[in-house]
């Protein structure tokens, strides 16, 4: 493990030297194949009938020459190495280049090997639903692919299907006007049109943007300067061959802004953040001081390019509220003031789809008052649930809709409050397409093959990296759960893998291994504790324990209470001299008094269930964010962090505003997932007590107040934790309240995930032992090696059998 250690530090530091300041965005981007080829045809020569001689950029010839894949592809890979859908016409268009100029005989063999061999997989893939960009531009490569006398051999069983998609075409081409609202527009595609198809060279010519440029797509300005030999086109295309000497990108000129938010976008999602803290922030402090000079400027209306800027917006505003930046939603929501911008929204919602999936994403971040994020989720939401209900068979944008249509409801039904960070990790390392920046004309932005590579190898051992340390560390709490007595109490629920579990998959890995088992074990204590009291123990025994505790002195005790008192004293003792060594401090009084605290709530409401006592809503409350335990499970372990609480003077029963709303929200999550139960068990929540003041309400009437006070108190915590100027709190803690917090969303967001068996058994094993499943992504060291290396620290084997799951969660 220590050499898979090394290993990543290595290729950290790679990383790194790609990402500075000094290196340009662009060669973050992956080329164009198609775009690099069709600016490999153009001829120099004046007349286009005039011999050929010589390309008019040929190092965009050689570069279709230098950069056909061994499988015999050239175009976009996924971010397992895989080709896309878009290697067919990408491909088509590189031989078609080599035919032209009479090079490359072996590579035109190969690429159309590679699309004979290929097409029917991913076309019957794509099946019925082919994207618009695909059904105007692979029928343009076939035909162009035949006219310059390159023979094409599709298996027969394709035939029909091929008829389906030229069919799709001509109906495009019927009923669309040259250039209308729809975008990109039909002359966006002129280098894939038919001969047939009438443009003049007036069409174009109105068309250019003030770059020379035709849509700002390189493949649509080389087919338009072979046209009409327009000198703008020609200063455009001479441009872009200076700026992209190695390929071109699909769309030029790049927002090098979007592409480095994107960078750090992918960083975050794969769990690379932590390996690049300090490139992260001088990015976003770059971006955070351009939006403020830009803040009087006026956003475009319906400028075709404003699904880009509404991606851009939405993701700078997400990325620097994540990061404590204060900004203003309308500064990036501005489409909401823009009637005209709004209709063409909902018109070509298909068109914006990935765009409003980005805002709906952003609103994640919402604090109370801001109304115009409320309007911007729900507006995007609308969006969102109308592409999701029309499905792909409608589908007619340029973007892959089965993959956008996964991650949206993904996005609807998992929401991010209720998602652990490190299972998020996850699925984005295991998602073919996480290397996709933002959509183009046609081709997808992703990132750069080697940059790709280099991330996923990353991201993959890294996430082993954690899952190694996950497993001994989880290891270790069973051993001293089991060793204390608490596994094996006879009754009540045995959590000690799901406690573990959860911290572990909310809490970043740079924060020291003895806050985790620290959590950890403090959740069991709770877990164990609680129970003995809603369902074990005597008034007397309970009573007995709670004086124990106040007295901390358990001479008097014996049987279940003896054994939790003992596994507590075990683990305040253990606490206090991991922070006596760390920070020079005795936190003994502090962690005594906090505990009984929670012991005496449980006292209460033990009495009030027995008693048959409903106290008010707000007694209720009073207890009941005690009893819940989150701050008791939180506080102590936060001295351990780095800086510590020892500075902050926290008092057991003085606690500052994000603690109040820690102990709140998890009360109020549990209440609205628990109330049948404890409603069966005599016992009484903020539910119920709702409708016993409330006698015209029901039940739905009572979870929706609830939900109501959350979703407010939700954004007031984000608001303390994110950003400056809340309580003295560090950092640290206040990010280690909003995991703790983020867990008992995961367990209660939609259902009592906690009280299950079997509810978190596969996400405990993707977690903690299932090796990803990224296909061909290559290791960073051999597996015999990692196993060696393992063996030699640990004395265990290093690939846990999954079985072990089923003992793990019992």
């Amino acid at each position: 493990m220590e050499l898979l250690h090394v290993s990543i530090q290595a290729i950290v530091k790679d990383v790194k030297e790609e990402m500075s300041l000094e290196i340009d965005p662009y060669s973050f981007v992956s080329p164009s194949a198609y775009d690099t080829a069709w600016l490999a045809m153009i001829n120099p020569a004046a007349d286009s009938n005039q011999p050929l001689s010589s390309p008019m950029f040929k190092a965009c010839l050689d570069w279709v020459l230098n950069n056909q894949t061994e499988e015999g592809y050239w175009g976009e890979c996924d971010s397992h190495g895989n080709p896309t859908i878009e290697s067919l016409p990408a491909t088509l268009a590189c031989v078609i280049a080599l035919k032209k100029w009479n090079v490359g005989n072996k590579n035109i063999e190969r690429g159309l090997d590679f699309v004979h061999g290929n097409a029917e997989k991913h076309l019957g893939v794509t099946h019925d639903h082919f994207p618009r960009w695909f059904t105007i531009v692979f029928p343009g490569m076939i035909e162009l692919a035949l006219k310059a006398g390159l023979e094409l051999a599709f298996p027969s069983q394709l035939n029909e299907l091929l008829s389906d998609i030229f069919h799709q075409r001509q109906r495009i081409l019927e009923t669309e006007e040259l250039v209308d609202s729809q975008y990109p527009p039909l002359l966006s595609y002129i280098e894939a049109l038919p001969s047939s198809y009438d443009i003049s060279g007036e069409d174009i010519t109105m068309n250019l943007s003030g770059d020379g440029s035709l849509f700002q797509s390189p493949a649509a300005t080389a087919r338009a300067f072979m046209a009409t030999g327009k000198e703008e086109c020609l200063g455009y295309l001479e441009s872009l061959v200076r700026r992209c000497a190695d390929g071109v990108p699909p769309t030029y000129p790049m927002d090098e802004e979007l592409i480095k938010l994107c960078v750090v976008n992918q960083l975050q999602r794969l769990g690379l953040a932590d390996h690049f803290t300090h490139e992260i922030e001088a990015n976003l402090a770059q971006l955070y001081r351009n939006y403020n000079s830009q803040e009087s400027q006026a956003k475009p209306s319906s400028n075709p390019v404003s699904a880009i800027q509404l991606h851009k917006d939405s993701l700078a505003f997400r990325l620097l509220r994540m990061h404590g930046y204060s900004v203003s939603p309308w500064q990036f929501f501005w489409f909401l003031k823009n009637q005209e911008v709004r209709a063409r929204i909902e018109k070509d919602y298909e068109y914006f789809s990935s765009a409003m999936l980005n805002v709906y994403r952003a609103t994640d971040f919402m604090f109370p008052g801001e109304y115009e994020l409320e309007e911007a989720r729900s507006f995007s939401r609308k969006v969102i649930e109308k592409v999701l209900s029309k499905g792909t068979r409608d589908n007619k944008d340029n973007f892959r809709s089965i993959n956008l249509e996964k991650m949206m409801e993904h996005e609807l039904r998992h929401p991010w409050i209720a998602r652990l960070d490190h299972l998020e990790h996850r699925t984005w390392i295991e998602d073919r397409n996480s290397n996709i920046l933002w959509v183009g004309k046609a081709f997808l932005h992703r990132l750069s093959p080697l940059l790709t590579e280099k991330l996923m190898q990353l991201a993959v051992a890294d996430y082993e990296f954690r899952q190694f340390i996950y497993r001994n560390e989880l290891e270790e709490v069973k051993r001293w759960s089991k060793s204390r007595g608490l596994s094996d109490m006879g009754f009540g629920r045995e959590k000690t893998t799901y406690c573990y579990f959860a911290i572990a998959s909310s809490i970043p890995l740079p924060y020291d291994s003895d806050i985790r088992v620290m959590i950890a074990k403090s959740a069991i204590v709770v877990t164990v504790a609680d129970d003995f009291y809603d369902m074990e123990g005597s008034l007397d025994e309970l009573n007995s324990l709670t004086d124990a505790i106040g007295r901390w002195d358990a001479s008097e005790l014996t049987g279940h209470s003896k054994t939790i008192f003992d596994a507590l004293d075990d683990l305040v003792r253990e606490i206090v001299a991991k922070v006596l060594q760390h920070q020079g401090t005795d936190i003994t009084i502090f962690l005594q008094q906090i505990w009984y605290e929670t012991f005496a709530s449980w006292l209460v409401e033990a009495k009030w269930s027995r008693g048959g006592f409903l106290p008010s809503i707000d007694e209720y409350l009073r207890t009941g964010m005690i009893s819940i335990a989150a701050h008791t499970i939180i506080l102590p372990a936060s001295f351990l962090s780095n800086p510590s609480l020892i500075d902050c003077k926290v008092r057991p029963g003085e606690y500052e505003a994000v603690t109040k709303l820690l102990m709140l929200i998890p009360r109020l999550l549990n209440d609205i997932q628990s109330y049948q139960k404890e409603q069966e068990e005599g016992k009484m929540n903020c539910v119920l007590l709702y409708l016993k003041e409330n006698p015209g309400a029901d039940i739905e009437d009572s979870t929706a107040y609830v939900r109501e006070i959350l979703d407010k108190k939700w954004g007031e915590l984000l608001q303390h934790v994110l950003m400056d100027g809340f309580g003295d709190l560090p950092k640290p803690c206040k990010l280690l309240h909003l995991s703790c917090v983020k867990v008992f969303q995961m367990f209660f967001h939609s259902r009592n995930r906690f009280d299950s068996n079997t509810e978190m058994r596969q996400d405990i094993q993707k977690a903690i032992y299932v090796p990803l499943n990224v296909g061909t992504s290559k290791p960073l060291i051999p597996p015999q090696k990692e196993d060696q290396a393992i063996n030699s620290l640990s004395g265990q084997p290093s690939k846990y059998e999954i079985s072990q799951i089923e003992q793990a969660s019992s």
